[in-house]
């Protein structure tokens, strides 16, 4: 029988002020008509999207929602979902947030995150005796401070804690954040061993593996995608090693066998916004995985609902069930 999937780590509250421009040091500019508070992180759209995709499906969400006004509102929001079970979110600290400045003629985003309690997310906030599940997904490694932190034995807390999950016959998946720096080197590579999904994006892929994926251009090098899933599997990444970018999805199995698929060519004024878009792909992925269908389905469905998720300025508002998704697919695909 089917247990679902356990999504765990970042719960965020986006607050979106939209602007016209980007100010320069010390200037002012207006935030116009339009600010918006949604649930965002790891937790919430990959949860969300789930349970949109199949209302059906059990799914189990681990995090902080603290006892604020944040808080409060991220539980309303899951609530909405009745196969969302809320009963592992911790309650005590503050709840994270994202101001997030949103430039309405580039439609470029950049954020200011307070992390709350989630930087102290940890194993012990994870009751493994009530883990009730068959895939374990958690986000983000590079954004959760604790887990982030060494660990003599297994490099970092991140992978003695997927350890544990995988020894209790659950699969693991994890998700990255991008940042510039260094330390995706140092931080990512140990959890990958205790990983059967890896699922991040092309850049958060080639500071991971060394591979280089864009050129000083910005141009995807497409032909060195190959190498770089080849990484990540060398790395540990046990089943799916999938990485997603604009232009497209790929992915390789545990077979070796690499697969890809060119994102959807949507019309103009189809795109309303691009919040989540990397989770609803994550979610894509994820569902596939439960139901036990081949990579290359994985990669269809994924493209379709991520394509379904940018329709809404939300992050999880386009996303539909999983057969009216890929309707899409019929619709748009090159």
């Amino acid at each position: 029988m089917k247990k679902g999937i356990c999504c765990a780590g970042n719960i965020v509250v986006d607050i979106t002020y939209p602007i016209d421009a980007w100010p320069r040091q010390s200037e002012l500019v207006h935030i116009t008509d339009g600010i918006a508070v949604t649930c965002g992180g790891s937790v919430c759209n990959t949860a969300t999207d789930l349970a949109r995709l199949d209302p059906d499906m059990r799914l189990l969400a681990s995090g902080f929602a603290c006892r604020d006004a944040e808080g409060d509102f991220i539980l309303s929001e899951l609530g909405k979902y009745p196969n969302i079970d809320t009963s592992m979110i911790r309650r005590d600290g503050r709840t994270s947030f994202t101001a997030v400045m949103s430039n309405n003629v580039t439609k470029e985003r950049t954020f200011f995150q307070y992390a709350g309690a989630n930087a102290r997310y940890c194993e012990d906030d994870i009751d493994l005796d009530k883990l009730e599940a068959d895939i374990f997904h958690i986000g983000y490694i590079l954004l959760l401070p604790a887990l982030d932190q060494t660990d003599a034995e297994y490099g970092t807390k991140m992978a003695r804690l997927l350890h544990r999950i995988q020894k209790r016959g659950i699969k693991t998946s994890v998700d990255v954040v991008s940042e510039a720096g260094d330390r995706f080197c140092k931080l990512v590579p140990p959890a990958l061993r205790y990983a059967d999904y890896c699922i991040i994006n092309e850049l958060e892929a080639q500071q991971t593996t060394g591979v280089r994926l864009r050129d000083e251009n910005g141009t995807l090098l497409r032909a060195s995608l190959p190498a770089a899933l080849r990484e990540l599997r060398k790395l540990g990444v046990a089943a799916w090693a999938v990485i997603h970018c604009p232009e497209l999805g790929c992915g390789m199995d545990e077979s070796g066998a690499y697969y890809e698929l060119a994102s959807l060519r949507l019309p103009e004024g189809f795109i309303k916004g691009s919040v989540g878009a990397g989770d609803a792909f994550c979610s894509g992925i994820l569902y596939a995985a439960y139901r036990g269908m081949p990579l290359n389905e994985a990669l269809k469905l994924a493209a379709c609902t991520a394509a379904a998720s940018l329709s809404e300025v939300g992050a999880s508002e386009g996303v539909r069930t999983v057969g009216e998704v890929m309707k899409l697919y019929d619709l748009y695909a090159q």
